[in-house]
């Protein structure tokens, strides 16, 4: 690209709303594959740079000063691992003093450059219309879609659109039904659940069924006779493995995560680096993303999610569920361009929440639409389900924050977004409102 070129677009590419800064290692930097995925992400978001030498680190200084709202660390597959996921979660809480993340981050990699660069390039937003998955969601919120059970043989659902969700009778074996899912019936969010390693997910928890594999950036579905059906999905889409062990841990050229971000069309994605136990990290992601429907961008529902496990920390919520919440708060990847708009098609949803603002003051409004159950759970299939904390992302950075009526809801309020512990039982004669007053952060 010329010099010329390239002037022009970052004059015409309108600066995202808080900035987006690339982090990246200076070895990969020096790359020209891989800085051409660098490039790609500074020119789209008209963005900033920062390269470290050795360790992520040594990018804090720049990142505290920049205070940037989208952090998008560029990996190889070989950088990538379980140890990077962590280092990635405690230094986006450092940019401030508060324990919260700091930035909605991502990283970008691939199965080689190729694959990075064209994750990196992809700009048009995602409406999330048709789902699939091998573990039971709550279709009420989905505009159309289908599961097979992973418990219970032969079980499964689906929905079309503008109908209601049917149970039917499925297949023995549900290995090609998936497979399908993703090649001819064009998934836009592909969910799993149950056992896996970084080489394959046993499609069936407590009966037999076939398995998904990966080798060399290649995904197939094997099903019990031995037959094998190779997965070729281009359309972009987003993947929650939300219950698998080590589905997001990258641990060489045949891992499974880069298998489907090669081979599977996956822009984001979510998953354990290590096998799981508690399951609020993953678990939850339906909570914000599929069951709040249009509310959040996947990147928001996850870090959404990551903020209500760092609020469980910080208070404590009980010996368990701190042990769970640690042991999840630095295990759970998200991969892909965090500014990258991916959102289920809007639907009506069990609260409403507006945030609103004149004059430097905010409100935050809920209104119940289920009555009583408002707040509860919509589905409790999995671990940890329901009971999430209620969060709105501000529109900009804040400073100077005080709180005018909190209605004794106790909220969190940070720099970037309001909390509000799940109020349990919906009262219709309560008012459900924080106001508080902020000045905007200019960057």
């Amino acid at each position: 690209m010329s010099l010329y070129l390239a002037a022009v677009l970052m004059a015409v590419t309108p600066q995202i709303e808080g900035g987006y800064t690339v982090v990246v290692s200076s070895a990969t930097h020096a790359e020209p594959e891989w800085k051409a995925v660098v490039d790609a992400l500074q020119q789209k978001y008209n963005g900033k740079v920062v390269v470290y030498e050795k360790t992520l680190k040594e990018a804090l200084p720049s990142l505290k000063q920049q205070f940037p709202r989208y952090t998008c660390f560029v990996a190889t597959r070989e950088e990538a691992g379980r140890t990077f996921v962590a280092d990635v979660h405690q230094l986006t809480r450092q940019y401030d003093a508060d324990p919260y993340t700091d930035t909605r981050w991502g990283i970008l990699t691939g199965f080689d450059a190729a694959n990075a660069l064209k994750i990196a390039k992809h700009s048009e937003p995602l409406t999330v219309r048709k789902v699939s998955s091998g573990t039971e969601l709550a279709m009420e919120m989905v505009e159309q879609g289908v599961w097979y059970c992973e418990l219970q043989k032969n079980r499964m659902v689906k929905k079309e659109v503008n109908g209601d969700a049917q149970e039917l009778k499925g297949p023995d074996d549900t290995t090609q039904a998936l497979v399908d899912t993703l090649n001819k019936y064009k998934t836009d969010l592909f969910v799993t659940s149950g056992h896996a390693t970084e080489r394959n997910w046993q499609i069936g928890f407590r009966y037999r069924n076939g398995y998904f594999k990966s080798r060399d950036g290649k995904i197939w579905g094997q099903d019990t006779a031995g037959k094998t059906h190779p997965i070729k999905s281009d359309n972009p889409k987003v993947y929650l493995p939300i219950g698998n062990c080590l589905m997001g841990h990258i641990d060489g050229p045949d891992a499974m995560a880069l298998a489907w971000m090669n081979s599977a069309g996956v822009y984001q994605m979510m998953g354990y680096t290590v096998p799981t136990w508690f399951g609020y990290g993953g678990w939850g992601c339906l909570d914000y993303f599929i069951e709040q429907p249009g509310r959040y961008t996947f990147a928001e529902a996850f870090h959404a999610n990551h903020h209500a496990l760092n609020y469980g920390i910080e208070n404590k919520l009980g010996t368990t569920m701190m042990r769970g919440m640690k042991f999840d708060q630095d295990v759970v990847a998200f991969y892909g361009d965090p500014a990258w708009e991916a959102r289920m098609a809007d639907r009506k949803k069990a609260y409403e929440q507006t945030l609103t603002e004149k004059n430097g003051e905010f409100t935050l409004t809920i209104t119940g639409n289920r009555g009583e159950k408002s707040f509860h759970p919509v589905n409790t299939n999995g671990a940890q389900r329901g009971w999430r904390p209620i969060v709105a992302f501000l529109p900009y950075r804040v400073k100077n924050i005080s709180v005018v009526e909190d209605n004794g809801l106790n909220p969190v309020i940070q720099d970037d977004f309001v909390l509000v512990p799940n109020p349990r039982e919906y009262d219709g004669n309560r008012n459900y409102v924080v106001k508080f007053k902020a000045d905007r952060i200019l960057k």
